[in-house]
């Protein structure tokens, strides 16, 4: 009997890096390697990097360091960097952390399991050099999908042959859909929350001067419908209640495909899958919002309307600075707009302070906007240069100072605004999924449950607290009213379970 292999996933960054993590769950067990939940019992610690803003690079390097301390006093003889932050920097990083074993990059995720044997047996494997991944694939999006086949896209990895799911999915435009029907997903969850993500596309074809995704990511590549709902499909049966379609753009979806309105006809299909209640898409361009999709985010049974939108900022200079569109002024009339379809629609968004060239009057304009905007949740972010970026190369810089300070007055800002936000819907009623119970016996300042409403997206929204845990059980979707909130938070006493 071969020896037993184990290996555990540490993931860290996005969701995008979740559905990442479970593909290569999936492709070891296929190989015959034992996952366990914590690195100290795993013969290898896999961590799933981030290499986003500064913070999370730091916080995927403590997590590489912490990982290597249980070498010498632990089961765990081996730890590998995969993911953003190792793909962007490669060799850099090994240099720089030898305590690393390897650093993989995305095109080694075909081979994750040769990879790590030889790491383990004492071998190495070279650190990958950096490329700029967008020049992997044609120029023109409709000429992707062919050679797409033979780049590494994460997230994307199906097993052969056809899942147990039957027939291909209907009313998909013509030759989007396999006649063997939808493709069994390489895939292994690694946890049994009733929420997963799936990734809809991989890249980026926009060029925001302040990111560097699109470098290590590439191209924007949508998935085939057919596989995002056999992978749908499949989850329903672990058990998942709620799919979040994750992309770097999800408005962007269907384009390389031939049809840029491919989300409005995959959402009802989607939603129309056994034992999902609730559909939710993420990263929504507002330049590329179209009125057919608003509709069908606000009016579709099992869709949530819920607005996951890119604003970065509302001063035209700025944003034009930022190689982006709009201003205050169409952004409220968009807002306007989704809440006249779905008063009750849930609008979420991240802001760059202290840009380049930021004056006085545009963070004034941006607090005019997020006054009047009504956001449900709000993330604030400092400028900082990232390697590579067009707006790294800028020359109006402003001192870390003021940076530092706006940073903070619109964090309170957001924070007040988003109290509000929620206090506004006091007396409401909303469909909740239950992730977790406690029980009844609390303390007086515990609650017996908690859940998300269709406005708050796991992770990076506020959540429902229960008052009491009768009726309630994890993956149940229940109708509660809202009596109170804690900040972001609302507190809730449940009506009833929210049969379909």
């Amino acid at each position: 009997m071969p020896e037993r292999r184990t290996v555990a996933l540490v993931t860290l960054g996005c969701a995008r890096n979740e559905v990442d993590s479970e593909e290569l769950a999936g492709r070891l067990a296929a190989d015959g390697w034992d996952l366990v939940e914590a690195a100290a019992e795993a013969d290898v610690a896999v961590v799933n990097t981030c290499g986003f803003v500064e913070a999370a690079k730091k916080d995927s390097v403590d997590a590489l360091l912490e990982a290597n301390d249980l070498k010498d006093h632990g089961r765990t003889q081996a730890v590998v960097a995969v993911g953003c932050m190792a793909e962007r920097y490669g060799k850099e990083l090994a240099e720089a952390l030898p305590e690393a074993d390897g650093v993989l990059g995305f095109d080694d995720y075909a081979d994750i399991s040769d990879r790590l044997q030889t790491i383990l047996n004492g071998g190495t494997h070279a650190s990958h050099t950096p490329r700029d991944r967008r020049k992997l694939l044609p120029l023109s999006p409709v000429e992707r999908q062919e050679a797409a086949a033979a780049v590494a896209l994460p997230g994307h990895g199906a097993a052969e042959g056809p899942t147990e799911l039957a027939e291909a999915p209907a009313d998909l435009p013509e030759g989007l859909a396999p006649a063997s029907g939808p493709r069994a997903p390489l895939r292994r969850r690694l946890d049994t929350s009733p929420v997963a993500s799936v990734k809809l596309a991989s890249g980026c074809d926009r060029r925001c001067s302040f990111c560097a995704i699109p470098s290590f990511r590439g191209s924007f590549v949508s998935r085939r419908p057919s596989d995002v709902l056999g992978e749908t499909r499949w989850l329903a049966e672990q058990g998942v209640k709620e799919i979040m379609l994750v992309s770097e753009n999800d408005t962007s979806y269907g384009k390389d495909l031939g049809d840029i309105r491919l989300l409005e006809t995959l959402l009802p299909e989607l939603a129309a899958v056994d034992g999902i209640e609730r559909v939710r898409v993420s990263y929504l361009q507002p330049a590329e919002m179209r009125p057919g999709l608003i509709d069908v985010l606000t009016s579709t049974e099992k869709v949530a309307p819920y607005f996951d939108l890119s604003f970065q900022h509302s001063a035209p200079a700025v944003l034009r600075s930022m190689r982006r569109f709009g201003d205050t002024d169409r952004f409220l009339e968009l807002l306007d707009t989704i809440r006249g379809k779905a008063p009750q629609a849930g609008v979420r968004s991240n802001f760059i302070v202290g840009f380049p060239g930021e004056t006085e009057e545009d963070f004034a304009e941006l607090e005019r906007f997020l006054t009047h905007a009504r956001l449900d949740a709000i993330g604030v972010f400092g400028y900082s240069d990232e390697d590579g970026t067009e707006a790294a190369t800028y020359e109006a810089k402003l001192d870390q100072e003021v940076v530092d300070g706006r940073l903070a007055h619109l964090s309170r800002l957001a924070e007040e605004l988003t109290a509000q936000r929620a206090e506004e819907r006091l007396g409401e009623t909303l469909e909740v999924l239950v992730e977790s119970v406690e029980g009844d016996d609390l303390d007086e300042d515990e609650y017996a449950g908690a859940g998300r409403a269709e406005h708050q997206a796991p992770e990076t929204d506020g959540q429902v607290l229960f008052t009491a845990s009768d009726g309630l059980a994890v993956g149940h979707m229940v109708k509660a009213k809202v009596v109170g909130t804690e900040g972001v938070d609302l507190v809730a006493e449940v009506l009833e379970e929210a049969g379909r």
